[in-house]
């Protein structure tokens, strides 16, 4: 095409006229305002003010030819695809042939018991901290009062990862760190992953998460441990679930007690579940033993206060109903789909 000024805008309207697609309008606008277009180039050697403007003003008209065209092609092409491409929404998915939706996931049992745990403690104005999955010795059993010859000590109950390096066995480990660096009033829930070289069975399993609290201050009694934890336990299983204390020993709390919730599969009256004693084993509790005050530098006097430590499989295997904790860690969709 020869560049005449004078016709060349009359030629830019008849193409756009017989264009038909969107790809076709924006063809024509490549051939007649693009970088090598005759326009284009004759912009580019513009002189004098007079052509310049008659230029410009050819440029604006076809740029507004162009524009007006390319809304027209593509209101025709939307309305096109609107009476041939139709699909009823309001159909099931499995009506709409190869479209699929998506299932929606949902948060595994062990993340949604350890939210509800975390909301009812942050109510009750604790807070959540979290800490190392490696610790050392000191923090996993020296601070804690644990002494050379326990049990738990051994390679045969812990995994080491060097002689002074285990994956933690309990979250306590953090509450550690808490009470060396920070002074009380101390309301915290330590919560995560721990490690233990236990026996599968129905309640016991290597890998599994932990929540433990720890509260110290002024004045704190058992009667305050009592309470907390019947708050809690009423929170998780809800009313109709039998709960007990029993004493124990622990050896980082002195008094202790441990409490027991009744057994979702027989009522009470006896299984394997709960071993046929009708109760099932929540974790330990007890008043802080003052071995720890001295340990982290305080007076053994000057603070009272409690710990516990629950497993949040366990807390879900009575809160559902679920006869075993393998199946947390079975990555088994029949098991999962159902939470």
């Amino acid at each position: 095409m020869e560049w005449d000024p004078e016709t060349y805008e009359r030629d830019a309207v008849a193409a756009l006229e017989r264009a038909s697609t969107s790809e076709e309008v924006e063809s024509v606008s490549v051939s007649f305002l693009g970088r090598r277009s005759y326009l284009k180039q004759a912009l580019r050697e513009v002189r004098d003010r007079e052509t310049g403007m008659r230029l410009n003003a050819m440029r604006e008209a076809i740029e507004g030819a162009v524009a007006e065209k390319l809304a027209k092609v593509q209101a025709d092409e939307l309305a096109r695809k609107l009476a041939e491409e139709r699909l009823d929404v309001t159909l099931p998915a499995e009506l709409l042939g190869p479209v699929r939706l998506r299932r929606r996931g949902s948060l595994h049992p062990s993340t949604q018991v350890r939210r509800d745990v975390e909301d009812i403690f942050l109510g009750l104005g604790y807070e959540i901290v979290d800490g190392r999955e490696v610790e050392t010795t000191r923090y996993n059993f020296d601070a804690l009062g644990f002494p050379d010859w326990h049990p738990s000590r051994s390679p045969r109950a812990t995994l080491y990862l060097g002689d002074d390096t285990v994956l933690r066995t309990e979250t306590s480990p953090a509450q550690i760190h808490k009470m060396e660096s920070t002074r009380p009033p101390i309301y915290i829930i330590s919560i995560g992953r721990v490690y233990r070289r236990d026996t599968i069975d129905a309640t016991h399993f290597p890998v599994f998460h932990q929540f433990e609290g720890l509260a110290i201050d002024k004045g704190i009694t058992m009667a305050d441990l009592k309470g907390t934890l019947l708050y809690v336990m009423r929170q998780l299983y809800g009313p109709e679930r039998e709960v007990r204390f029993r004493t124990h020993y622990f050896p980082f709390t002195e008094p202790s007690m441990e409490p027991d919730v009744s057994c979702f599969v027989c009522g009470g009256a006896g299984c394997p579940v709960c071993k046929h004693s009708g109760w099932i084993e929540m974790g330990g509790s007890g008043m802080v033993d003052p071995y720890l005050y001295e340990f982290v530098g305080w007076g053994p006097e000057e603070y009272t206060g409690f710990a516990f430590g629950m497993g949040i499989e366990r807390t879900a295997q009575l809160r559902y109903g679920i006869p075993g904790i393998r199946p947390f860690w079975d990555n088994d969709l029949r098991f999962l789909r159902q939470f």
